[in-house]
């Protein structure tokens, strides 16, 4: 009987021994594989921040822009009320108010023309946080997969061939994107260049008519 036990002991002992540890287990006793995983969990934590920042930046440029487009459009039709009013209020002949409507017009097309190029700039801006923001995300991605890999290998893990992965991934990542002659920022500016040539042209009219 006692010998009995004795060995059921023996094999249960050995089925304990034979019984592969859980990969997070062995990660815990293997230094290496220990360190790059807290190094990888620390560097999708910090392009998390990243990604909040730049969400957050994106969102304050919209605004911006948003403001100076009311301000635009505010301006412009501040203007020609302004001047409609001066115009009809005053009698006596129009060629004096056409012989000075270079004045207004030229302060209305400087006034256009640095809104235009403060439209432009924002949008630039945009598209260039656009872009980092992207490439955050895109790392972030590679990141989570080889994490979920070496959490689910353990000492398989080949680190290495992993590693060196990631790093070709990261270099030769290309961007499938279709080159566009025109974009929308394009379009935005022409917008605006039309509505400024139709506001002198109002202007004459008004002055002059």
């Amino acid at each position: 009987m006692a010998d009995e036990n004795i060995n059921n002991t023996t094999s249960s002992s050995s089925i304990m021994e034979s019984k592969p540890l859980h990969p997070l287990h062995q990660i815990a006793e293997t230094p290496t594989h220990k360190l790059l995983l807290k190094q990888w969990l620390k560097e999708e934590e910090l392009i998390l921040n990243r990604i909040a920042l730049k969400e957050t930046q994106i969102d304050s440029v919209r605004k911006e822009i948003t403001q100076i487009y009311c301000f635009f459009f505010l301006f412009h039709s501040t203007a020609l009320i302004l001047l409609f009013s001066a115009s009809s209020s005053r009698g006596g002949p129009r060629g004096e108010f056409c012989h000075r409507s270079w004045i207004p017009s030229l302060c209305s097309l400087l006034c256009s023309l640095g809104m235009i190029w403060a439209v432009r700039y924002k949008t630039d801006v945009e598209a260039h946080l656009e872009k980092l923001l992207e490439r955050e995300k895109e790392d972030g991605k590679l990141l989570a997969r080889c994490v979920e890999e070496l959490k689910k290998k353990g000492v398989e893990f080949d680190l290495l061939k992993e590693v060196d992965a990631l790093r070709r991934a990261k270099s030769l990542r290309v961007e499938s994107k279709a080159v566009r002659k025109w974009s929308v920022r394009d379009f935005v500016t022409l917008f605006f260049f039309t509505v400024a040539c139709m506001v002198l042209a109002l202007t004459r009219v008004i002055l002059c008519n």
